[in-house]
């Protein structure tokens, strides 16, 4: 009998051992998931073993990895939650065995094509929030007992880890693609301007809705844009992609900044609803003598004009886009725009810093503000505001009036 009882917690380590093993944790994702099912399999003595993680906006069970079943991956199949054998371990995430699979308890055709006799899944779930299904089947009638379901939750887990992982890295990654792509490596060559900017993600918090954007318009002026989507992630990148793009149209209609911040703000509003988004636009006109600048929530420029101490420009900032609240018209400031003169507007990552007051980061940004080429400003300000690794995302554009031309003695 003691022996018997031996035997078994033996049995039991190396079980719980082959599903934590340390090397599994230098395998990416995908060979994890293969992985853990070819060893769950054999572990359980099961003929087939999937994951199905939660697709949450849509609220289904999508086919992710499968061992016996790889048919249900290729094809992509999907259950809604609370439908069929997943979809009620989904629902009431709690363990759910099924001594006899039949149509009425199983919604998944390629189950019971493949002639699955008993099941036995678990809700995969991360910090609360439902994450996926793993299932195991049998081809012969069996009985899963409660050490199958324990170990069936323990490899849940530890799939669980690697989803969200996956999911991180997926949506980091597509992210700065996008933002990337969105984000003009080169700016346009205007005559009597020079024109730099820079753009460095938040590591701490991740990849968010920054961004800067300049572009010709039909009339000769030059549109200028600095912005900033609340929040981190796909997501406000996504958003910004749309703003950005919104903006562009809008400046097509409108001789006016602040008309064309008023379209947008319905625009988010309507759409982007819950989002909050500062901007800031300005259209230098075609001789480069006089800037239009409207602001919607977003930080005051700076400028810098040889001969005098740089400033924060005396600009009204109107409500961000976004508020969904009826708000009084928006306002646009003509302002001059001497020759050597530079303007930088930024996103508040560039001078916001935890525990210290707004005023003593901007601050330090006009004291490294002067009236010199772009890229020199540029460099000068990124080195003294300290951006080598900052908590929020950081976008900069510096735009310079060529100094009037001496004419020779």
């Amino acid at each position: 009998m003691v022996r018997a009882e031996v035997l078994r917690d033996e049995q039991r380590l190396r079980r719980i051992e082959a599903v934590t093993d340390a090397t599994l944790s230098r395998l990416d994702v995908a060979d994890l998931f293969d992985e853990l099912l070819d060893r769950v399999r054999d572990l359980l003595q099961v003929d087939t073993a999937a994951i199905l993680l939660l697709d949450t906006p849509a609220q289904q069970l999508v086919a992710t990895a499968a061992r016996g079943l790889e048919e249900e991956v290729r094809q992509g199949f999907r259950v809604s939650v609370g439908r069929g054998f997943a979809g009620r371990i989904a629902l009431a995430r709690e363990p759910v065995i099924l001594q006899n699979v039949t149509s009425e308890n199983v919604v998944n055709p390629i189950l019971l094509q493949t002639g699955v006799r008993s099941l036995l899944g678990v809700p995969i779930v991360a910090a609360g929030d439902l994450v996926g299904v793993l299932h195991v089947g049998s081809l012969t009638p069996r009985r899963f007992n409660d050490d199958d379901v324990r170990l069936l939750e323990l490899v849940a887990d530890r799939v669980s880890l690697a989803s969200r992982a996956r999911a991180n890295t997926l949506d980091r990654s597509a992210a700065l693609a996008l933002q990337r792509s969105l984000i003009p490596t080169e700016l346009p060559q205007v005559p009597g301007l020079e024109l730099t900017g820079r753009y460095v993600p938040g590591h701490a918090s991740g990849v968010g809705g920054d961004w800067y954007d300049v572009f010709t318009l039909p009339s000769g002026w030059l549109g200028v844009v600095v912005g900033d989507v609340s929040g981190h992630g796909l997501q406000s990148a996504v958003i910004m992609g749309r703003v950005r793009s919104a903006l562009r149209a809008y400046a097509l209609i409108c001789d006016d900044p602040a008309e064309a911040l008023t379209l947008l703000d319905r625009k988010v509003v309507h759409f982007e609803a819950g989002n909050l988004t500062t901007a800031l636009y300005a259209m230098i006109s075609p001789d480069g003598t006089t800037a239009r600048v409207s602001l919607a929530g977003h930080p005051r420029p700076v400028l810098a004009v040889p001969g005098r101490p740089s400033t924060v420009l005396s600009l009204h900032i109107d409500p961000p886009l976004g508020t969904g609240r009826g708000q009084p018209a928006r306002h646009t400031t003509t302002v001059d725009f001497p020759p050597g003169a530079v303007l930088v507007a930024y996103t508040d990552g560039l001078v916001e810093r935890r525990g210290e007051l707004f005023d003593a980061g901007l601050a330090r940004l006009m004291a490294a503000v002067t009236a010199a080429p772009v890229d020199t400003v540029a460099a000068t300000v990124m080195a003294t505001l300290d951006v080598e690794d900052p908590v929020d995302d950081v976008a900069l554009l510096a735009i310079r009036r060529s100094p009037v031309a001496t004419d020779p003695d």
